[in-house]
């Protein structure tokens, strides 16, 4: 039996279901509980999203449970991600573009995460110019955000921006949905937390952390500048009481609303170009990472003068996972492969990297790249038999000789700073 768009309970068409679904097979990403890939729909759209249409419009669409997965962190440890199926993907894709087109423009102007012609440079930039306008700076770290969320606040938070049902009912539902954990068990939210890793979760943070922190900063310290990447929070002061002062309003309207700083990675940093003129206190830090890059003093050239900046590159962090995830590919081992076919499979990555990190101060990633270099330099000396029984250095010489007879080969040896 066929229905219309007329006979439903609920706002939602065809055409947003088929939408979304072009949103979520752009992105990729694994399948979910149910097995169920990106493939499976392409070939068979109407059978998937027909019925999710259905389901949807009607009120009686229910969310599976998300599919835990470990990521690694800079620090050692790691992360939870939680992974809807594909078809709760397109669900969640279709209220967050609904979302997105309401809160958008009620956003504050210190928001730079997961926003249309907004990006984590933005922030950076930003950042950068406050840094050299303000001595001090509140590096804010709060203690597991995403699973600590309260649910009757998000509520709120969204109620606050729209009235329609079915957003708030289906909004309620994923917050509720449970997680299956790696072992199989079942673990359930319990009124707060969301999955870190759905469609819907960066439109619901910002939404949260627009209520919580943005706008009371704008009413509570109109004349305080900070830049907010989802729950990355930057906060500058000219005076260091006036930093403690703040940090400490901040602390308990965070916890008025159930959440807490974590004061082991939160700091209070001081930032002036010229280090020498620092305050004689104890326990001052002179660095702090953002968006996976280090804010420190570094020698910058001004009007043809070297002058003591304030100024960001590649974190060290940032560093070492890159590194690490070149070490685990072994390509000293890829002696089946030529040098193209190599430069060919990390393109991809290599592009990504520089691109990011090389926004800023694109020199610090020689250190990085240096690792990449040895590897090839490995590489050639198992490869090719001339080399072998030589010092290194005679490898090392013929990739400066490839490097600079194709610089276009590897695709950061176009900056001429990151060649071997």
């Amino acid at each position: 039996m066929t229905f219309d768009d007329g006979h439903k309970t609920q706002p939602i068409t065809k055409l947003q279901v088929n939408e979304a679904f072009k949103r979520v097979k752009a992105n990729g990403g694994s399948a979910g509980v149910d097995g169920g890939t990106i493939k499976d729909i392409t070939e068979n759209p109407r059978r998937h999203l027909y019925p999710l249409w259905n389901r949807l419009a009607s009120g009686s669409y229910f969310p599976r449970p998300v599919r835990e997965v470990k990521i690694p962190k800079g620090n050692g440890g790691t992360r939870s991600l939680g992974i809807p199926t594909v078809i709760d993907r397109v669900a969640q894709q279709v209220i967050a573009t609904e979302l997105e087109t309401m809160v958008d423009k009620t956003f504050s102007d210190h928001s730079y995460g997961y926003r249309p012609n907004r990006s984590a440079h933005d922030a950076v930039s930003q950042c950068r110019l406050n840094c050299m306008r303000y001595s001090w700076v509140i590096d804010l770290d709060i203690k597991g955000f995403f699973d600590n969320i309260d649910h009757g606040l998000m509520l709120k938070a969204v109620e606050y921006h729209t009235k329609q049902k079915h957003i708030l009912l289906y909004v309620k539902r994923w917050l509720e949905a449970p997680v299956q954990l790696s072992d199989g068990g079942m673990l359930y939210t319990e009124g707060k937390g969301t999955p870190q890793g759905g469609v819907i979760s960066p439109v619901l943070a910002n939404i949260f952390m627009d209520i919580v922190f943005d706008k009371w900063m704008e009413k509570q310290h109109p004349d305080v500048e900070f830049e907010r990447y989802a729950d990355d929070i930057v906060v500058h002061c000219t005076h260091k009481y006036a930093a403690l002062k703040l940090l400490g309003s901040i602390r308990g309207r965070l916890k008025s609303c159930h959440l807490e700083i974590n004061e082991e990675k939160s700091r209070i940093v001081y930032c002036h170009r010229n280090q020498k003129k620092q305050p004689k206190l104890k326990e001052t830090y002179q660095k702090f990472d953002f968006l996976g890059f280090t804010f420190k003093p570094r020698t910058v050239r001004v009007r043809g003068k070297q002058v003591l900046g304030f100024t960001p590159a590649i974190s060290q962090k940032s560093t070492s996972r890159i590194a690490s995830e070149l070490r685990k590919r072994d390509i000293h081992r890829w002696v089946q492969l030529p040098l193209g076919k190599i430069a060919e499979l990390l393109r991809p990555k290599i592009r990504g990297w520089v691109n990011y990190y090389g926004k800023f101060r694109l020199s610090d990633m020689r250190k990085l790249f240096r690792i990449l270099h040895i590897r090839l330099v490995k590489w050639i000396r198992n490869k090719y038999r001339r080399f072998k029984r030589k010092e290194w250095v005679y490898a090392y010489r013929y990739l400066q000789k490839v490097s600079r007879c194709y610089p276009n080969l590897f695709y950061h040896w176009q900056y001429p700073v990151l060649r071997p």
